[in-house]
């Protein structure tokens, strides 16, 4: 990153890559790629939660994005039943079991009005799967590419492993925390964007891009040659009264990855998927069978109850209990001295500034406060340098994947610790 602090909504460059170690004897040398890909910090807290836990201390994990109710009950019935009634389970085709091709195509009639070809969509190791798949099948080394900062930290990660250059535009409150046309346009003008990643609910903000925004940014891009992929993994978990506008609504072009992890809650299946261009299904096929063979086949079987009405019910209920956790955290945000926050229109996080609470505690950064809140009350919260290399260390993300319950309870620990 330069060293200067960008202004609101100028566009990043990417961070320079790190000199090739020289090996020494029989040391081993890491590759110079690897010392682009950042530590993602909350994973560091995960482990320290773990820890307390062993120790007995009850801890609430805001930390991460992973829903507690865990799968639908149908698609933990249908994992039984596969173990033992002679399902096979050897390698699937590359993109995945037919049946479940079949049931997300039909999951796109059903909740967008679209008719995706079951052969445009691949079934992947999670959406990490997906999005290394669709960047290495549409990115060259040197190619701009262009995200939201605050943004999910694997996007620029992957990318700048890849070989990419990252530009990160600045996208704060006066911009929806979303990227713009204008932003764009400005980083276009300095040079040629190859692609445009967009995530609408968005990770670690929660903030969504309107129908008509989103219009405008695809209009856009197919008009410049930039290939927009949308991150539509929290499609579903919504409290305006959308699912979520999917981009193969305004572009045909466009590539969609979505989930299992988030709305059905399946994290450690390791299931997600994308839509892909018909130019480009088998550029990715060739991609994928290298890169993983293909997802793991127990959880595509299981996965294709992910689609019936008792898990739709199940999915829906839990996202009640998410947006009951919102109210709570909107409720006692003032008390708790949050500044400048992301509209959190969906996903299950929320994202705020906390300068007045680190004046006031004398501290530098959103980790060490986070570190003292984690060890008085046992509640995990994440800072937002995961999210955020500039304004990062002045902000912290708590995620509501916890449920309702146990958001109020870790609300009122914080509080009691502050006050």
């Amino acid at each position: 990153m330069t060293a200067h602090t960008p202004a609101r909504g100028q566009a990043v460059p990417a961070e320079a890559a790190p000199a090739k170690p020289t090996p020494t004897g029989n040391t081993p040398a890491a590759s110079a790629r690897s010392g682009l890909v950042r530590p993602f910090a909350a994973m560091g807290i995960v482990a320290t939660v773990g820890q307390m836990q062993r120790a007995g201390r009850d801890t609430i994990a805001m930390c991460l994005g992973e829903p507690t109710q865990g799968a639908p009950s149908p698609v933990l019935a249908r994992a039984a039943e596969v173990a033992r009634d002679g399902t096979g389970l050897g390698y699937s085709p590359i993109f995945g079991i037919p049946e479940l091709r079949e049931a997300i195509a039909s999951h796109y009639r059903d909740w967008y009005g679209l008719d995706i070809p079951p052969e445009r969509i691949a079934v992947t190791t999670g959406s990490s799967g997906a999005f290394q798949t669709t960047f290495l099948t549409c990115f060259d080394a040197g190619d701009r590419v262009a995200l939201a900062r605050p943004g999910y930290g694997a996007y620029k990660n992957i990318l700048a492993a890849l070989g990419c250059e990252v530009v990160e535009l600045a996208c704060g409150p006066d911009e929806g925390f979303q990227p713009s046309v204008d932003l764009l346009a400005s980083a276009h003008a300095e040079a040629p964007l190859k692609g445009l990643m967009l995530a609408s609910p968005a990770n670690p903000t929660g903030t969504m891009i309107g129908p008509e925004a989103l219009g405008e940014l695809v209009d856009w891009c197919r008009d410049n040659g930039v290939q927009v992929i949308s991150d539509e993994i929290y499609h579903g978990i919504s409290y305006i009264g959308t699912r979520g506008e999917c981009a193969l609504a305004h572009d045909d072009s466009a590539i969609v990855i979505s989930s299992f992890s988030k709305y059905w809650g399946m994290t450690g299946w390791r299931l997600g998927w994308a839509i892909l261009p018909e130019a480009l299904v088998a550029p990715a096929q060739n991609v994928t069978g290298n890169l993983s063979l293909c997802a793991p086949v127990p959880a595509q079987h299981a996965a294709v109850a992910a689609f019936t009405a008792e898990s739709y019910a199940e999915c829906g209920a839990a996202v009640a209990s998410f947006a009951g956790a919102r109210d709570h955290v909107l409720g006692a945000r003032a008390d708790l001295g949050f500044g400048e926050m992301a509209p959190p229109d969906g996903a299950f996080y929320m994202y705020a500034r906390v300068d007045d609470i680190l004046d006031r505690a004398g501290l530098e950064t959103a980790g060490q406060w986070c570190e003292q809140v984690l060890e008085a009350t046992g509640v995990a919260l994440a800072p937002g340098d995961d999210f955020d290399s500039v304004d990062g260390s002045r902000s912290v993300r708590l995620s509501l994947a916890v449920g309702a319950d146990r958001t109020a309870e870790a609300i009122d620990r914080i509080l009691d610790f502050m006050g």
